[in-house]
């Protein structure tokens, strides 16, 4: 039984399917059906089961993918060194970012990042995705209620939403003052399904929720921001996206006293118990949970440092 041949049943099983491993191997589905034939008759035992959609590990199928695992990274461990040694970090880093929290707020880290370290290639993918992570991406940064079990969690601190309008917006219409006024209210949001909102809205150990129905929506939160600055509504959206205008003086909030959500109060860095990291990915890591300490505006959103319940 050589590396390669367990390299082969570790992208098997971590593909799910003999297809998507030939793709990633650049071997035909033939090719890899064929190796695996001849791995399970050199182990002597059946080390995967098929089915027409997927493949899942025996038992001994999967301490086998245990050792190639281990082996694997090790070898990934080991050429990394040798290049850093000659070169400097070098990598590569995927990361996908919430849209508006990536734009309006981690763009200006990546910047630095990136200017610290030339040598990582860092791929940056803008979405609103909550499924788990793909083979392109390293890290995911999301705004859900709770992390899934399956990957290692990372607090960056709590998402505070916003009731808000502009001043002269307020001037204007005045501000909705109870969860129902804001029905009544043109709403500026975003990532509605269909044509209502279910607002969840917290006051100490009680919750609240509301169903509305927003009047300009998107997914492009600077867009969202400047719906808010022109006056045509009241914002439903995160504080970092109009902070600076409520420092100017620029921007209301009303409904103060309740700690609003849409998609969940917490925000995470999240990535793969099982899949190697190299000192890029894992450098990448560190500087991300640092700035989101720095930029915390409590210290109760201060616990990036402690990996979360869906940590393994």
């Amino acid at each position: 039984m050589d590396l390669a041949a367990l390299t082969l049943l570790v992208e098997i099983i971590d593909s799910g399917n003999l297809s998507q491993a030939a793709r990633k191997l650049k071997m035909t589905r033939a090719n890899v059906s064929y190796h695996l034939a001849q791995l399970e008759k050199t182990a002597g035992a059946q080390l995967v089961r098929r089915t027409t959609r997927q493949v899942e590990p025996t038992e001994v199928g999967m301490r086998l993918y245990q050792h190639g695992l281990s082996i694997r990274n090790e070898m990934r461990a080991a050429h990394e060194t040798i290049a850093s040694l000659s070169q400097g970090l070098l990598g590569r880093v995927g990361i996908s970012v919430p849209s508006g929290y990536g734009q309006m707020v981690m763009g200006d880290w990546l910047i630095e990042f990136k200017r610290l370290y030339p040598g990582i290639v860092l791929d940056v993918l803008f979405e609103n995705r909550a499924d788990n992570l793909r083979d392109e991406v390293d890290i995911a940064i999301r705004v859900i209620p709770e992390p899934p079990a399956s990957l290692v969690a990372r607090s960056l601190g709590e998402v505070r939403y916003l009731a808000c309008a502009s001043q002269d917006y307020a001037r204007r219409h005045g501000l909705p003052r109870t969860l129902q006024a804001l029905r009544d209210a043109p709403l500026i949001t975003s990532g509605v399904m269909g044509r209502q909102l279910r607002l969840a809205a917290y006051l100490d150990a009680e919750r609240h929720e509301v169903m509305l129905e927003p009047t300009l929506i998107s997914e492009h939160f600077p867009f969202l921001r400047q719906g808010i600055l022109a006056g045509l509504g009241v914002g439903l959206v995160p504080d970092y996206v109009v902070r600076d205008r409520i420092i100017a003086g620029e921007v209301a909030t009303t409904l103060d006293e309740y700690r609003l959500s849409i998609f969940g109060t917490r925000m995470y860095l999240l990535y793969m118990p099982n899949r190697h990291q190299t000192r890029a990915v894992r450098t990448c890591i560190d500087f991300l949970l640092e700035k989101a300490r720095a930029d915390a505006p409590d210290s109760q959103a201060r616990q990036a440092d402690a990996p979360q319940s869906g940590a393994r």
